[in-house]
């Protein structure tokens, strides 16, 4: 896969928050995209520590930051997905709107673990995505990562409360194997 990899808040901070973006880097440096309104929910002062670590992935060029410009389509799809959806539709986090628009926009791929306000929208717009569950596949068929290792880290993402599925890293391998 070459495509730009669009994150929501979600899905970025499972590897932040374990100190393993240095996974993200491996597999997908400069193809590595975070949304404007993504990087500013890691702003928050309570997560600082969170941002710091995006700033850095910038800074080595491992990441950048996408914009959704005003007066644009993509900021007419982006307005009906957080604050006017259509009919039939409901309003999703500004991350993971940022995130399927530009994707699809961009023609790249979600990563997401926000399947539930996702799903309708990857399907509607006929969009690829990631979560940190595929992610930690990759870096594991890549060797980048063992399953013992990513059972560690797992574990760790779960003990901060990300919500990434199965129980641990080998629940997960045999449920897309």
């Amino acid at each position: 896969m070459t495509d730009s990899l669009f994150f929501d808040s979600d899905c970025i901070s499972a590897f932040l928050w374990v100190k393993k973006e240095s996974i993200l880097a491996q597999l997908y440096t400069g193809r590595i995209v975070i949304p404007k309104s993504v990087y500013e929910e890691l702003s928050y002062p309570r997560i600082a520590h969170l941002k710091a670590r995006v700033d850095k992935m910038i800074l080595e060029k491992q990441a950048w930051i996408e914009a959704i410009e005003i007066d644009t389509k993509e900021y007419q799809t982006y307005y009906k997905l957080t604050v006017l959806p259509e009919e039939g539709s409901v309003v999703i986090g500004k991350g993971e709107a940022a995130a399927i628009v530009l994707a699809q926009s961009r023609g790249g791929v979600i990563a997401s673990n926000n399947l539930k306000d996702i799903c309708f929208y990857v399907k509607r717009y006929g969009l690829r995505y990631m979560t940190t569950g595929d992610i930690l596949v990759d870096a594991f068929q890549n060797e980048i990562i063992t399953e013992e290792q990513g059972n560690l880290i797992w574990e760790n993402m779960l003990a901060r409360r990300r919500k990434i599925g199965a129980n641990s890293f080998s629940d997960y391998l045999l449920s897309v194997c």
